[in-house]
């Protein structure tokens, strides 16, 4: 069931939201079908400096003259630092649950319907393409992890934003690694790093005062981010080797 969990008006920019939903109306007139919030905005974790406004934008027409019309409405979104919409045809969607589970997973679960239809519910995505994509996504990323670390070697801040910047990434595959195994996934970040830890065994320090550094619940100055850093790549070595034993294992859950 879509979750319609708002954050209060001086963390979400809700009266922007509206403005660009109206612009974007008026510019697609009947091509526009849905404008669809998802992310952070409706999980309950927007953070003002880190996150993105998400919309997804369901069209009937998606030919390059159709999409021109939304530029200045889009131009304008930019300005407000926004990045774009996604654009996609509900025929597109449909022929996508095999290869965007991760994210179509995520939109179905937690997202609000801000014009038009809600496309997502419904949905079939199959659980072993989910299973393998989760995987994929933490290799992937867990080598881009490494090639950034060693070029941010000796420069704290670059260390720091790497960390920052690649948490909330890991805790959302964390969240699907615990729906590959058949397990309550929470929403928030912190939670879900929480409750694979107690299913896998692994140390959970660093991502979590990455966390603490990005809530601004401590300072960074507190920490040694080389020391945090190794802690943080260790965890996610784990998780991923773990992940890959279950499913090899056929421990995952099948559905």
């Amino acid at each position: 069931m879509a979750s319609e969990k708002m954050l209060p008006e001086n963390m979400l920019p809700k009266k922007k939201i509206d403005e660009f939903v109206s612009r974007l109306r008026s510019a697609a007139g009947a091509n526009l079908e849905s404008v669809i919030l998802y992310g952070s905005a409706v999980a309950g974790d927007f953070h003002p400096e880190f996150s993105n406004v998400n919309l997804f934008c369901v069209i009937r027409d998606s030919s390059f003259a159709a999409l021109q019309a939304f530029a200045p409405a889009l131009k304008w979104w930019n300005a407000q630092k926004q990045p774009p919409p996604l654009f996609m045809t509900r025929d597109e969607i449909v022929r996508s649950t095999d290869v965007f589970t991760i994210e179509l997973i995520d939109m179905q679960r937690h997202h609000r319907i801000l014009f038009g239809e809600d496309v997502l519910q419904g949905l079939s995505i199959p659980a072993n393409l989910h299973r393998l994509q989760v995987e994929y996504e933490l290799r992937e990323k867990l080598a881009l992890l490494r090639q950034h670390a060693v070029l941010a070697s000796g420069n704290d801040s670059r260390l720091w934003e790497v960390l920052l910047r690649s948490v909330s990434s890991f805790a959302t595959l964390f969240r699907h690694a615990l729906i590959v195994l058949g397990q309550p996934a929470p929403v928030a970040k912190r939670e879900a790093v929480q409750a694979l830890a107690k299913q896998v065994a692994f140390d959970a320090s660093g991502i979590l005062h990455v966390l603490d550094v990005r809530e601004r619940k401590s300072n960074r100055k507190h920490f040694d981010v080389v020391d945090v850093f190794a802690r943080y790549l260790s965890a996610l070595e784990q998780v991923t080797a773990a992940v890959d034993r279950m499913l090899d294992s056929g421990t995952a859950a099948s559905s």
